[in-house]
């Protein structure tokens, strides 16, 4: 039996979330968007109620949290900025692999730190030429003696120039292809983990994103993760965990846009009446309902397969994908209702418009999202 009903525990972390939104977050989103600056405070408020450790096991101390609680919360962090909410959820995304392939001793060494105090982790995938294409990536990584020796380049990275931990994909066999990968844990301050180019992005602004250069960096042979060759597994068995997030993201970005743009319709008067009371906002406002909703449903889901530990794959894919192209379509008819004050700084909605673009984008675009879906529902084909 199917039961959409929240827990009360569930009720009371979906609150919380959102009233942080609503007090740190909200009313920052701007200033930290113009000035490109770190939000250092907001993120250590963020810390303090837990936010960047949910996920994290309770021996470890973190918050235990299961995915569909984290899709609760994201929804909410990401209507109240977008930007912060990734470099929040950029911490999840990095110690997701150590929760799913990490030793014992590897977890009580690097997981329970972050519970300790404010600390950014990054997730270090992507490269110029290995984006949609995980895996093409050219960082290698040579064994010599009792360490790992990394060379190579990422970029794109969330958190990339302000983490404290970095977990690395590298090529231990490049001969083997996607196959070669493998995932190591390489703390900052390591000799040869260079933080080069903060990028001046579109939007997303409050988030840090960075390339990061590996010159002869030693690392320990005690932080690889699993096993040799198992990094291209451990990339895609995390996106599918957290997945689901991004679209409770995009979620929270749409749902965003909709209420700015209702209550706006109502106070805007043209031709001697609010214009909520024509028919053209009102289907504009009717569709993004409609499409907000069901992309809710299709994350609720995902999580909710993750959770139960059954395969949801393209499940994940498609929350992501559907719910990151709602955003994108909810923040445009929204700026359209605003109509040339939309387009105006002086209102949110063309900073939610530029934040959502990047949802369709980030750990996956969304053409890698639907060849994900395609192939699961087309299944084997002879050539």
């Amino acid at each position: 039996m199917i039961d959409y009903r929240l827990s009360e525990e569930q009720v009371a972390v979906q609150e919380m979330a959102r009233e942080f939104a609503r007090k740190e977050m909200a009313p920052n989103a701007a200033k930290f968007d113009q000035s490109h600056e770190f939000p250092w405070e907001i993120m250590q408020k963020a810390f303090d109620a837990g936010f960047m450790t949910g996920n994290i096991p309770e021996q470890y101390g973190g918050g235990g949290l299961n995915n569909f609680d984290m899709a609760l919360i994201s929804e909410e962090l990401a209507a109240g900025c977008p930007g912060m909410f990734t470099s929040i959820m950029g911490v999840s995304l990095a110690t997701t692999p150590i929760i799913l392939y990490g030793s014992e001793e590897q977890k009580k060494k690097f997981l329970s730190p972050l519970c300790q105090k404010m600390t950014l982790a990054s997730y270090c995938l992507t490269e110029r030429e290995a984006g949609s294409d995980a895996g093409s990536v050219r960082t290698k990584a040579i064994k010599v003696g009792n360490e790992y020796v990394l060379n190579g380049a990422k970029c794109f990275i969330t958190n990339g120039g302000v983490a404290d931990l970095y977990v690395v994909f590298a090529k231990t066999a490049p001969e083997k292809g996607a196959r070669g990968m493998s995932a190591f844990i390489v703390p900052r301050g390591t000799p040869g983990l260079i933080v080069g180019k903060i990028e001046d992005k579109m939007g997303h602004r409050a988030s840090n994103t960075a390339e990061i250069f590996f010159e002869d960096c030693k690392v320990p042979a005690e932080n690889l993760l699993s096993k040799e060759r198992q990094g291209f597994v451990i990339a895609m068995k995390t996106f599918d965990k957290t997945r689901s997030s991004v679209g409770a993201a995009a979620v929270g970005i749409a749902k965003a846009a909709l209420e700015y743009a209702v209550t706006y319709a109502k106070t805007r008067a043209q031709f001697g009446k609010p214009i909520a009371l024509y028919q053209m906002t009102q289907s504009k406002i009717a569709d993004m309902a409609m499409e907000i909703q069901a992309a809710r449903h299709l994350v609720w889901h995902a999580a909710w397969l993750s959770d139960q530990g059954q395969p949801c794959g393209k499940e994940s894919a498609m929350a992501k994908c559907f719910a990151a192209d709602v955003a994108m379509r909810a923040t445009t008819e929204s700026l359209q209702i605003f109509g040339g004050y939309g387009y105006m700084k002086d209102y949110p909605v063309e900073k939610l418009m530029r934040d959502a673009k990047l949802l369709q984008i980030y750990e996956g675009t969304n053409e890698i999202q639907r060849l994900v879906i395609a192939h699961d529902v087309i299944g084997p084909v002879k050539e």
